[in-house]
């Protein structure tokens, strides 16, 4: 069944749920009765913010939903990113002294390691990873059909952020729909 289109632009793949008033889980699970959208959602400092959002905007195809420009030129106070409707990240600048940024480590001060990365769900991870290929992107996993379904890749941002984009939708083959 294709997705319905739901109000601001949300997409449900599982719309008897939604009409229910939860998402996933069990219906009495109070946890289960979220709002649409994203409600696990990375976030993410770059040393070079405007770049890194120009960056995953053309490369993986995240819209600027917000961009909030902090006190000191280039430096972004707060950003949010979206991706086809369901998924977002937050980023923001190093640099800003905060008490978030005393327990965020960038990739390069850690042996260019990562303690954790963002999935994105894309309709065709091959168009991306040329995308990705072509600007510049370290390819650390190629492109490859899944065992579990599915097509991906992972990859390395600029600032060495990690990335895994594949065509995977683990909450559409959770509802039992493609």
């Amino acid at each position: 069944m294709p997705p319905e289109k739901l109000p601001r632009g949300e997409i449900s793949y599982n719309t008897a749920a939604r009409a229910a008033g939860y998402v996933g889980g069990m219906k009495d699970d109070p946890a289960s009765k979220v709002p649409a959208g994203s409600t696990a959602i990375s976030a993410l400092l770059y040393r070079d913010a405007p770049a890194a959002i120009d960056w995953l905007c053309e490369v993986f195809g995240f819209a600027r939903r917000m961009v909030c420009e902090g006190d000191k030129p280039g430096v972004i106070a707060h950003a949010e990113l979206t991706l086809g409707g369901r998924g977002m990240i937050m980023l923001g600048s190093t640099g800003k002294g905060g008490e978030y940024e005393k327990h965020i480590k960038q990739p390069d001060e850690i042996g260019g390691v990562e303690t954790q990365s963002q999935y994105l769900v894309v309709p065709d991870a091959d168009v991306v990873y040329g995308r990705a290929k072509e600007a510049g992107a370290e390819i650390v996993i190629d492109i490859r059909d899944e065992d579990y379904g599915g097509r991906g890749f992972s990859c390395k941002d600029p600032e060495g952020h990690l990335w895994y984009v594949g065509t995977y939708d683990p909450w559409s083959a959770a509802s039992g729909e493609s």
